[in-house]
């Protein structure tokens, strides 16, 4: 990371590099209290759907990293602005829980299963026959399709869960037609988050667990970008992926000395 422009900004994934399910990582703590204590612009971004920033307040808290509320930008969040700005008080028939459901809300959506603007699909542990069903016949009279993120599986304490990508398949599959994914690895969500901080991306770095969602979003908005090793990608794939990392490390804790190093560069 030579003769490139000093770090203020930083950009994060949680999951894998912050937090393994609701365990904290070692060095997660730390890392965003070196942050705070820099005077670092930072966002903690998830493709998770179902919790409110509270709630992922919350659940960091519980694990002994606290973070503000506002530092914390899900695919919900990114969604629910997406649409605000393409159809102003629009309406949806939404398959999600309630981190997407009050971020739609709160832009001014109507949740209607007749005649919506828009079907969105979110992530949910209890998807219902019935609801996705009743999607699909929506999208074949013409609703248009958003999916939070295109993610086919997610965790769970034993073993993954089929997630919005799988469902959005099956969707796509019953009408033909496909979605319009907002979160990660669209560079969208990442561009949206730097909005939120006043970031420039030459002066940010993207922190995440994954070579094919963090790492290429990261690439694509213009970022530095960091793999961390404790999450989905291990050290052995990183070469099968034609593009890199700026910098690959074992853990977050990793990271901690870097926030003040890289503000020097």
């Amino acid at each position: 990371m030579t003769e490139l422009l000093p770090v203020d900004s930083w950009l994060t994934d949680m999951d894998g590099v912050l937090v393994h399910e609701e365990r904290a990582l070692p060095g997660g703590a730390e890392f965003i209290a070196e942050l705070i204590a820099s005077g670092s612009r930072f966002q903690l971004l998830t493709n998770n759907s179902i919790f409110t920033p509270r709630d992922l307040r919350a659940r960091l808290a519980a694990g002994g990293i606290e973070v503000p509320e506002e530092a914390i930008w899900t695919s919900a969040l990114a969604t629910a602005q997406f649409l605000a700005e393409q159809r102003e008080g629009g309406s949806a028939y939404v398959i999600g829980e309630a981190g997407l459901t009050n971020a739609l809300h709160n832009v001014g959506y109507v949740m209607t299963d007749r005649s919506p603007d828009y079907v969105v699909l979110g992530e949910t542990r209890t998807y219902s026959f019935e609801a996705i069903t009743r999607a699909i016949r929506l999208v074949q009279d013409g609703a248009r399709f958003i999916a939070t993120n295109p993610d086919p599986t997610g965790p769970s304490a034993h073993g993954p869960l089929p997630a919005t990508g799988s469902v959005a398949a099956l969707i796509t599959r019953a009408t033909g037609v496909e979605p319009y994914f907002v979160g990660k690895p669209n560079p969208l969500m990442m561009r949206s988050a730097l909005r939120r901080i006043e970031a420039h991306s030459e002066h940010t770095v993207m922190i995440g667990d994954r070579m094919d969602t963090d790492i290429i979003s990261g690439l694509e908005a213009g970022l530095r970008t960091i793999l961390v090793l404790t999450g989905s990608t291990r050290a052995d794939q990183v070469e099968r992926f034609p593009f890199r990392p700026t910098r690959v490390c074992d853990s977050i804790a990793d990271v901690v000395p870097l926030v003040r190093e890289f503000a020097r560069d």
